[in-house]
Order: C-alpha cells, then sequence, then structure tokens
C-alpha cells in the first residue's frame, strides 16, 4: 500500500527540484525526506528517481505516480471539507495569505464580513507574494490567499490548486507632474500626454511604445526582483522596445506612488492603489491588466471557512466596484 505523505513528498519534489527545498519548505531534514522517498520507490517496485547533476528528476514512472497523487490529495481535501460541513457552524484557525495591495483593500473588508457572519472563525494573515501562493498552500502554510497575475506573467497551470476570480484591473504608469524643464520631467510629460491605446495585441504593443517609450531613459521604480510584479514590469518595458533602467525596488504601491512624486523615476500601480489620484504625480491607464483571485488547494472549494471567505472577499470586491474597479472577466 502506498503511503498518502510519502506521495506528498514525491509531489513536492516534482515541482521543488530538489530534497533541500522539500526539506526546507515541508520542514525536515533532508535525510528524512530521502529516507521516505527511498522506501516509496520500495513500495512502488520500480525506479521513481534519478539524479541529473544536483537535482533529482523523476523518472517515466515517478512522473505517472505524481498524477495519481494529485488526484488522491484532491479527493482527501474534498473529504476533510465534506466532514467540515457536517460539524455545526464555521470556527477554528483560517489561514489567508495576501499580496499587500490585497492586504489594505480587500483582506480588512473581508475580515470585518467574517466576523459578522462567522464570529468562532480565527482568520490568521500573512503577506506573501503571489508567486509563492502555491508552495505555502501545498505546504499546508496557508489554507487560502488572494493571488493575482499579469499582463506578460500569466500564471502557470498548476493542478494543485484551484482559483476563484474576483477582480480585473488595469495598470497604470506613474510619472511626475511636470512642474520643471528637466529632460525628466520633459519625458514623463509626453508619455502622459498620449492618446488612449488602441484594441488588439499589436495595438497593445504600439500603444505601450506610445506610451512607455519617451521614459526609456528615466529612473524606474518596480517591484522586488524575483516577484511577479517585477517581472511585469521588466516585460512591459522591453514590449515597448528598452530595457527599464531600475533605481528603486519597493513592494507597496503607495510607496511606489511617493517615489515618483518625488522626482525619483516612474512606475506601475494598478487602479486598486491609483485611487484616489494623489497630488504630484500623473496617472497614464495602459492596455495591460492584473486579474485578482482567490486560491486554495485543490478539492478544498467546498470546505466550510474556504466558501466564507471567498464569499467575503466577494462581498469586499463588489463594495470596491464604486471607487473605479471592474469585475473579473470584464474588459
Amino acid at each position: 500500500m502506498l503511503d498518502v505523505r510519502r506521495l506528498h513528498l514525491l509531489r513536492e519534489l516534482h515541482r521543488r527540484g530538489t530534497i533541500a527545498a522539500v526539506a526546507e519548505a515541508l520542514t525536515f531534514t533532508a535525510s528524512a525526506v530521502s529516507q521516505q522517498l527511498g522506501v516509496l520507490e520500495r513500495e512502488a517496485g520500480v525506479p521513481l528517481l534519478e539524479r541529473s547533476g544536483r537535482r533529482v528528476v523523476l523518472t517515466p514512472a515517478g512522473r505517472s505516480l505524481v498524477a495519481h497523487a494529485d488526484a488522491v490529495l484532491n479527493r482527501l481535501e474534498q473529504a476533510a471539507a465534506e466532514l467540515a460541513g457536517a460539524r455545526d457552524g464555521v470556527g477554528g484557525p483560517l489561514r489567508i495569505g495576501t499580496f499587500p495591495s490585497g492586504g489594505h483593500t480587500i483582506v480588512p473588508a473581508a475580515l470585518a464580513e467574517l466576523a459578522c457572519r462567522h464570529p468562532a472563525l480565527e482568520p490568521m494573515v500573512r503577506e506573501i507574494d503571489s508567486a509563492r501562493v502555491s508552495d505555502g498552500l501545498r505546504a499546508g502554510e496557508l489554507d487560502v490567499a488572494l493571488v493575482h497575475d499579469y499582463d506578460f506573467v500569466p500564471a502557470s497551470p498548476d493542478t494543485t490548486v484551484e482559483e476563484v476570480p474576483l477582480l480585473e484591473e488595469p495598470m497604470y504608469l506613474v510619472t511626475r507632474a511636470a512642474t520643471a524643464t528637466t529632460r525628466e520631467s520633459d519625458a514623463t510629460a509626453t508619455a502622459t500626454a498620449t492618446a488612449p491605446a488602441p484594441a488588439g495585441p499589436g495595438g497593445t504593443l504600439a500603444a505601450l511604445a506610445t506610451l512607455l517609450g519617451p521614459c526609456a531613459e528615466v529612473p524606474w521604480i518596480t517591484a522586488r526582483d524575483g516577484t511577479t510584479g517585477h517581472a511585469m514590469a521588466v516585460r512591459a518595458c522591453q514590449a515597448a522596445g528598452f530595457q527599464p533602467r531600475i533605481r528603486h525596488q519597493v513592494n507597496n504601491f503607495r510607496t511606489v506612488i511617493a517615489l515618483v512624486a518625488a522626482g525619483q523615476g516612474a512606475g506601475f500601480v494598478p487602479e486598486m492603489a491609483a485611487v484616489p489620484s494623489p497630488a504630484g504625480v500623473v496617472l497614464t491607464e495602459l492596455p495591460l491588466f492584473r486579474r485578482s483571485k482567490v486560491a486554495f488547494r485543490a478539492g478544498g472549494g467546498a470546505h466550510p471557512a474556504i466558501a466564507a471567505f471567498v464569499a467575503a472577499a466577494t462581498a469586499a470586491v463588489d463594495g470596491m466596484l464604486g471607487a473605479g474597479g471592474r469585475s473579473a472577466g470584464s474588459a
């Protein structure tokens, strides 16, 4: 009989690539992970792993077993959700991950809704980059999370995670209001005086070149390297025909706006962070979008606590729409 805990280790190895990474994520020792995977190979009766330099890769039999592990762990999540639904009321800990701008917009309103409707629930919020959410969910560090993806940085397919769309919002170029005749202020003034972007993929790239091109020599303020926001900013500038000269790296969009207002360069912010428009900067809508979603382990959507958070986050977004947000799926 194959042990489900060892199947979980095999699945994590398939996604993380090294035994050390699996051990760190699941708070095991590397030797313990190796030992358990060795036991799983003996249970399976065929080789599941092979060395490739410093990495361990799965054999065809190992990859096939991971697909079965996905199905097994999905059904276990469904079983846990069904058992939780059989209890009276919604309560207990709920570990919530969020990206920074969702943490000061969607999350507070969602928690207020949960406190009103499910006072026995104990939400615990942790800020995390969207790129790390899947790992956190599979490792059991999170139960549910707000995530997002951007144009130019689509989310990677992941059969271990399910998502519910919440919000689609445009991205804005943030530049300093032209108050001087320096080359930097002239460039930003030119960028913000351009016409609206035409529709279509070709039109999008042409529009980006027109809107971002005048800022090619201006310093840029992006999210930290390794985040989806950083990748979006770099790829958008590259699509416009230049490599951004990055001066500052911060993950808080309000800080990005403050740095732009202080004359430190140009940056990108989503509509969620751009309303209301602050003094001292100019916001130019771009033909780029960010999509926010609620993510949870595959099979867990029917869990009462997760379903309650999805409903509360949806209500929070509905309450934001009057301030300029766009519902998921809208143009």
